[in-house]
């Protein structure tokens, strides 16, 4: 995990990054990096992952309400580091900067899926709906998702119905976006180049998030779980398995994407034939 050394690390918390060292390494490892041939690959690659995108948005807003004060008459919580560093990352992650317009991370990865052909049709009908008020199971069962875009967002949300603001906390910090290798972002570089720029903001989006949480959210992060956790052993033990969770089912999600590039090639191979 980047930013360890800067935070001062503690020996529960360094034990729990060796925990989840098998899972880092098996995601840097993952068959899905392989699997990319062409900008079509990326199209289905991105159809998925902007789930995940979108509920870390969810992750971030449980931590907001549980660390800072969201309601009026305001009062100050009782973290006070933790407070500034969720509202420094709010900021980043709700309101960055991209060519002179603010844009939450979210907004700006449906941005780059248009600009390169990607559908957006699963992810618009389920904030279609759950603008319209449908419940989220429901949302998402209806929305053309796939299997494992809605498996990911499934346990994402009940690490979060769980309530324990420590175990959503290490969910959040430990299945960030900087997952993403230097291989994959080559590929994307390079089809970038051949599509002649159309990729632009996608590269942007991965190059931003490698920046952020290396250099600045991670760290930010790390600190916000020793604060919750504390000198708790029960509150740290909960933490490391909700990490174990969220990056289970990252690897979960990159299986899910790695098959259907795979069976939407031989589809096509079918097709030709």
């Amino acid at each position: 995990m980047s930013g360890v050394e800067a935070v001062g690390i503690s020996e529960e918390l360094a034990a729990l990054v060796e925990r989840l060292q098998p899972l880092y390494a098996q995601l840097a490892k993952h068959r899905l990096y392989t699997t990319f041939e062409t900008v079509e690959d990326v199209r289905l690659f991105m159809e998925s992952h902007v789930f995940a995108v979108w509920d870390f948005m969810s992750l971030l807003k449980v931590l907001q309400q549980g660390l800072t004060c969201v309601t009026v008459p305001w009062v100050p919580s009782k973290f006070p580091e933790s407070r500034r560093l969720v509202n420094e990352i709010v900021l980043g992650e709700e309101s960055d900067e991209y060519r002179g317009v603010a844009l939450s991370h979210y907004e700006l990865y449906l941005k780059a899926m248009r600009e390169c052909g990607a559908d957006t049709f699963a992810i618009d009908n389920l904030l279609r709906a759950l603008g319209s008020g449908t419940d989220l199971s429901k949302a998402l069962s209806q929305s053309g998702a796939t299997r494992a875009a809605q498996d990911f967002v499934r346990s994402t949300f009940a690490c979060i119905a769980a309530g324990k603001l420590h175990a959503t906390a290490a969910a959040f910090t430990f299945g960030r976006e900087d997952l993403i290798p230097d291989m994959f972002r080559g590929f994307i570089r390079d089809q970038d180049e051949r599509l002649s720029g159309k990729l632009a903001t996608f590269r942007w989006y991965l190059d931003r998030h490698i920046e952020v949480d290396g250099e600045e959210h991670g760290p930010m992060a790390l600190r916000m779980i020793r604060e919750l956790c504390g000198d708790d052993a029960v509150k740290w033990q909960e933490a490391s398995v909700a990490a174990e969770t969220a990056l289970v089912a990252r690897l979960r999600l990159w299986d899910g994407v790695a098959d259907a590039i795979l069976q939407s090639r031989t589809a096509g191979t079918a097709r030709l034939n």
